[in-house]
């Protein structure tokens, strides 16, 4: 069993309510936590809303947070998983996220596709005013995202933004294009780049790789490099995605052409494709860039 969790984490967390009912039947603290967050933190991020909703029926907390960073709320805004934010939502999940990374609203606007979830968090009254750490409203993310519906759901929920001077659907577009091509400060990429490498790691480290593959995501939307597609790349090895670790490895090659590891991480998908030549041929110049790496030469025996 891992370090953290608990049988009833388990049992959440793979979807089995009647495991999840009968350890709560025992006495089991619903909201036990040995450092990795409760078993309702497990369900949310394992998209298993029939045992999230066995524990909110066993009043779990919805607004605990996990990691520091996250809630369960922004667990399931992560995944998808519509169902466990309506779950949460009606039992007092806090819609506009305390105690999360960023406000859910920022986040779906930011990342773009999640219109479904833009949608039911504007019903249950999540605040369209509260803006990312760089002043940008979800309006104007959305609108960054070119997701016109969303920037129409939440145009008339907006307050009107100083020195947009065409107030209207158009208008915020327009503007928020205007914004994006205004140079952003250094300071600010670099701080939001680590901020978002560093939570990947962490994710990483505790073997959440889908997640921490996002969050790799997030910090390659601010400034790409080679070490944050090499990480990427790994994660999708871990996750079983070989063609996502192929084209996050050729991207590693194509930005630093001279580091062996690009070629390792190309090796491992190619590996995990079934394309055994071309991982040969990948360590191949693995080795070439780096010759005497032991991992590089047992790989090639």
């Amino acid at each position: 069993m891992k370090k953290g969790l608990t049988i009833l984490h388990h049992a959440a967390g793979a979807g089995s309510t009647k495991a999840t009912e009968f350890l709560l039947s025992k006495g089991i603290p619903v909201d036990i936590d040995y450092g990795r967050g409760t078993a309702l933190c497990h369900a949310a991020s394992n998209e298993q809303d029939k045992t999230l909703k066995v524990l909110l029926d066993h009043h779990a907390n919805p607004n605990v947070t996990f990691y520091g960073h996250s809630t369960p709320l922004m667990a399931a805004l992560v995944y998808h998983s519509l169902k466990s934010m309506k779950l949460l939502l009606k039992a007092g999940a806090d819609v506009n996220g305390n105690g999360s990374l960023v406000p859910p609203l920022v986040f779906a606007t930011m990342r773009g596709g999640y219109t479904n979830e833009v949608r039911l968090l504007l019903k249950a009254g999540a605040d369209p005013n509260i803006p990312d750490d760089l002043g940008r409203l979800p309006v104007e993310l959305a609108a960054l995202n070119d997701c016109i519906e969303e920037v129409e759901m939440l145009f008339p929920l907006t307050s009107p933004i100083r020195g947009v001077v065409n107030w209207s659907v158009d208008g915020i577009i327009s503007h928020a294009k205007l914004e994006d091509g205004k140079p952003l400060e250094k300071r600010h990429i670099v701080r939001r780049k680590a901020m978002f490498k560093s939570e990947a790691s962490k994710a990483f480290k505790r073997k959440e790789y889908d997640m921490a593959s996002k969050l790799y995501s997030l910090a390659i939307d601010h400034e790409p490099d080679a070490t944050l597609y090499s990480n990427r790349s790994l994660c999708r090895l871990q996750m079983g995605d070989g063609e996502g670790a192929l084209s996050d490895a050729y991207k590693c090659r194509t930005i630093q052409p001279d580091w062996a590891k690009g070629c390792y991480r190309q090796a491992a998908a190619h590996m995990l494709l079934g394309e055994h030549k071309q991982a040969h041929d990948a360590l191949l110049d693995a080795q070439r860039l780096e010759p005497g790496n032991e991992e590089i030469e047992r790989e090639l025996r």
